[in-house]
Formats: structure tokens, sequence, C-alpha cells
């Protein structure tokens, strides 16, 4: 069962559509009591930095959600500034993230992007996994993904880099520590290779 986690920000309906295609039960949270009993828990999220902690919250779900993912260790992946929020704090807001990864968010660097439309990182691009991981199962050769996106997640500890994707310069485009999973493409936006990894991640 994957509990998606709706306070707000995300397009929500768009992941219940890629598990029902794979077949795999799904019901979304939108209180602390939805949240009892989740196996696995999808954190999304789109916009700005600060109005999507300031959602978080104030969604009467935070404190239940630091219990899940710290506590009883489930697993949980966050997508986009879903995965941003995981970090400590963001070049691009004032309030704290979640501090589930040890990360800051960046603003990249413009100089260094050849593009003519420079920012938003905006399109499809590669992503590199950095060694096995089971979220990447199947999508290890010529897999791209879709990016929509002005901040970067900078992990303090190498360690914690799950997959790279280059813009300008290489960026953690996927991290990993322990149950916590992040990934700064949009998974529900990139076709067959976004389903596969929204199915790996179930299969945890």
């Amino acid at each position: 069962m994957i509990t998606i986690v709706d306070y707000g920000v995300g397009n929500i309906n768009a992941f219940v559509n890629v598990y029902k295609r794979v077949d795999v039960p799904v019901r979304i949270a939108k209180s602390k009591e939805d949240l009892q009993g989740a196996e696995k828990l999808i954190l999304p999220g789109v916009g700005h930095f600060d109005h999507a902690m300031s959602q978080l919250n104030s969604s009467g779900m935070r404190e239940t959600l630091d219990e899940l993912v710290l506590g009883q260790e489930v697993p949980v992946i966050g997508i986009c500034v879903g995965m941003q929020m995981m970090a400590n704090r963001s070049d691009e807001g004032e309030l704290e993230g979640l501090k589930w990864i040890d990360a800051s968010v960046r603003k990249f660097d413009e100089t260094r992007i050849q593009q003519v439309t420079r920012l938003p990182h905006m399109g499809w691009n590669d992503v590199k996994p950095v060694k096995d991981f089971t979220l990447f199962n199947g999508l290890e050769q010529d897999a791209i993904f879709y990016f929509l996106h002005t901040y970067y997640f900078e992990c303090t500890n190498s360690e914690d880099i799950m997959a790279m994707t280059e813009y300008g310069e290489e960026f953690a485009s996927a991290a990993h520590h322990k149950n916590r999973y992040g990934i700064q493409f949009h998974p529900e936006k990139s076709h067959h290779y976004g389903e596969i990894l929204l199915h790996n991640f179930a299969k945890l």
C-alpha cells in the first residue's frame, strides 16, 4: 500500500493513476489519522519551498510524518520540491526544511548553463545512478526523466547521492539516506521510465 501525502501541493492524481496502471494499492492522506499504518509514503511537491513547507506544517501531519519516517523508518520518497523539503534549508526561502537528509538546496549558477533559456531546468534529461539501487532497477541504460526546477539538492555527505544529472554542472538528481529517498525529477510525467521507478519504490 502506497500512501500519498496530500497537503495541498502536488499533482496527487497523477501518482494515483500510475499506481492503478501497475496494480498497486494506493491511498491519499490529508490528515494525521489518514497516515496511521502507512507502509510507504510519497511526498510530492511543486512551487516555492516556503509555501510548500508552510502548507505541510499547517496540515496537522508534520509530527506524525516525522514519527513515521524518523521513528518507525517507514520508506518515503520526496519528489521535486518534496525532495527539497527533506533538506535542512533552501536558498529559495527562509523556513527550515524537514531535515530528513543532511543537505541544502541551492540555486543553479546561470553563468555555467549554455542553453539559451537557462532557468528553470525544464524538459528531459539523463539520470545516471552512481551505484546499484533497487529504485533504478531496469533503468540503468538510456533512461531519461522530466525536470522542472531552478534549485537543486546538495548533499552534505557524498554517500547520500543516488544519481547525478548534468545541467551546466553535475548535481544530485536523486538522494538516499536509510529509509529516505528523494528525486528531483517528475516520475509521474516521465512516461514508461517514471512508471518503472514508482513501481520499484512500491516493491522496496
